[in-house]
């Protein structure tokens, strides 16, 4: 068996960059990820420059990639009536693919470990933890940090309450060769029963990634006939599947997407990225918050190596107390502005009204993002 300081289930944003955090403490870690790197994943692929000072600070830069800068957001309703306004911060336009594995490689480079496969228990016994891959391999850490993504095995393990209950939402991605999309621009376009967004990654294809309800979606036979008969309907989007060169061999989809409220912490795990909270994809800010809570972490878990006075309570405690405080009031307007643009009976006049009102959508912005991130 072999032990590590800190053990962090899954290698995406949030655990790439909580790796990264703490082996910057000199703490020794290991990664647990089910999928080798470079590889898609279902996400809006936009990053709020909220975040960009944070990453310099873990020596990360996309200088090696011809990433999108994009300061402009556009949004429209089914009927195709849009708005467009400045974003305050802004941010980058680049793929899970590249991302991902531009943070594993750096982590590669920092003596993290990884190891690639499933974890199929987690147990917590005389104040330590002990997990166990699909493969029999065990390890053992005085911290585990969950960060494996929007819907896990484990989630069902640790009985967590979201997923007691069947989800509504269904995630589907591609990337398009669609060379007059502007490179500044990330789009998000409402359909019946859901909304897409497009922006432009570091290669030049275009992402587009919508959420829909499961509930719309199969009342037709394939996503085929969705696109042409739900999603086109809005004018814009119709546009794009017309004249867009789809440069997948098939969409990625996930399914059983929750937007419930989820507990931080379980079994005294300390959750972050999606596996604590997961804002709605029409706020653009899912990989920001993702990076960000791997912050807030971090520097908690690193207090608790460094002061040896402080518990395992006092540590749980103060990781709810930060997180509530930074990211609960964003994930409620998320679920607010969802279930409002999405309700055709009000969608047109809270269009209106925001429409005519550069503050208001400016504030509507802000509310779902956060500051530049301090050191």
């Amino acid at each position: 068996m072999v032990e590590y300081d800190v053990i962090i289930i899954g290698g995406g944003l949030a655990g790439l960059t909580a790796a990264l955090h703490l082996r910057k403490n000199e703490h020794s870690v290991l990664v647990l990820e089910k999928q080798q790197y470079p590889n898609h994943k279902v996400c809006g692929e936009y990053v709020s420059n909220e975040v960009v000072p944070y990453l310099e600070y873990l020596g990360i830069s996309f200088s090696e990639f011809q990433v999108a800068h994009i300061d402009t957001l556009q949004f429209s309703l089914v009927n195709g009536r849009a708005i467009t306004t400045k974003l305050p911060l802004g941010g980058t336009g680049i793929s899970r693919y590249a991302f991902d594995d531009l943070l594993y490689r750096k982590a590669i480079s920092q003596g993290i470990d990884f190891v690639f496969e499933s974890v199929d228990k987690v147990s917590f016994e005389n104040d330590n933890f002990w997990v166990m891959t699909n493969r029999e391999n065990r390890f053992t850490s005085p911290i585990v940090l969950g960060a494996y993504g929007k819907r896990g095995n484990l989630d069902m393990s640790l009985k967590r309450n979201f997923v007691q209950h069947k989800s509504t939402w269904l995630g589907v991605k591609a990337h398009y060769e669609f060379p007059d999309f502007p490179d500044n621009l990330v789009a998000l376009h409402n359909f019946r029963g859901g909304y897409a967004g497009l922006s432009k990654t570091e290669t030049g294809a275009v992402n587009f990634c919508y959420l829909t309800t499961y509930e719309s979606f199969k009342k037709e036979k394939d996503i085929d006939s969705f696109n042409a008969n739900v999603v086109s309907k809005n004018p814009f989007l119709a546009q794009f599947l017309e004249k867009g060169e789809p440069l997948f061999k098939t969409p990625l989809t996930i399914a059983q997407i929750s937007f419930d409220k989820k507990n931080v912490i379980e079994n005294h795990m300390l959750m972050c990225g999606d596996s604590a909270g997961l804002i709605h994809p029409l706020c653009g800010n899912g990989m920001a918050m993702a990076i960000h809570s791997a912050k807030l972490v971090s520097e908690l878990v690193s207090n608790y190596f460094k002061e040896k006075t402080s518990g395992r309570k006092q540590l749980e405690e103060a990781y709810q107390a930060t997180w509530n405080n930074t990211f609960q009031h964003r994930l409620w307007m998320g679920r607010k502005l969802q279930s409002l643009l999405l309700n055709p009976n009000v969608s047109q006049w809270a269009l209106s009204t925001v429409g005519n009102s550069q503050w208001i959508l400016n504030k509507l912005i802000k509310s779902t993002h956060g500051k530049p991130i301090d050191l």
